[in-house]
């Protein structure tokens, strides 16, 4: 199984991104703005798994949000290990790279997204079925912000630990 990727790696350079977070039942779907910085909601999928059109409906995102990069949550257990959701995702992620292809599709660690985005949801008042379709959404904001994130502080350290050219004479 594919251990997570490094954001930084192979970076696409600015342009948004897409979170997905994968279900059993749903797919959240998380979009960049394109600096990119701010991750927001998009839309949940149904998961279909006899007719992929939940894949068609990224791989129509992809073109329609002009992607760079696509991050999906790799849900592995508290010691690390990779479990049947993680194959799932892991899979997910690899049928959706053929479609997507040249776009890169990264996996990244999203140990208690979808409990940081239940705990958030049930705090702002939501309850049953409403936060159910939602809920998704908001673990793929945390997946692709976590992304963001990262990829910025990344960014700032190499800038920081950058010499500064010397001037020109």
């Amino acid at each position: 199984m594919r251990e997570p990727d490094r954001p930084g790696t192979g970076d696409p350079g600015p342009g948004r991104r897409l979170g997905v977070d994968v279900g059993s039942v749903r797919v959240g779907v998380a979009v960049s703005d394109p600096a990119p910085f701010l991750a927001t909601p998009l839309v949940t999928l149904s998961r279909d798994e006899s007719w992929d059109s939940d894949l068609d409906r990224l791989t129509e995102l992809v073109t329609e949000y002009e992607v760079v990069e696509v991050v999906v949550g790799l849900p592995r257990t508290l010691s690390g290990q990779h479990g049947k959701a993680a194959s799932i995702a892991s899979s997910y992620a690899r049928k959706l790279a053929r479609r997507v292809r040249p776009v890169p599709v990264r996996l990244s660690d999203e140990r208690f997204t979808t409990v940081a985005a239940n705990r958030m949801l049930m705090e702002r008042g939501m309850r049953g079925e409403k936060r159910r379709t939602v809920v998704d959404q908001a673990a793929a904001v945390e997946i692709l912000q976590a992304w963001l994130d990262a990829r910025q502080g990344l960014r700032e350290t190499r800038e920081h630990l950058t010499p500064p050219e010397a001037p020109q004479s």
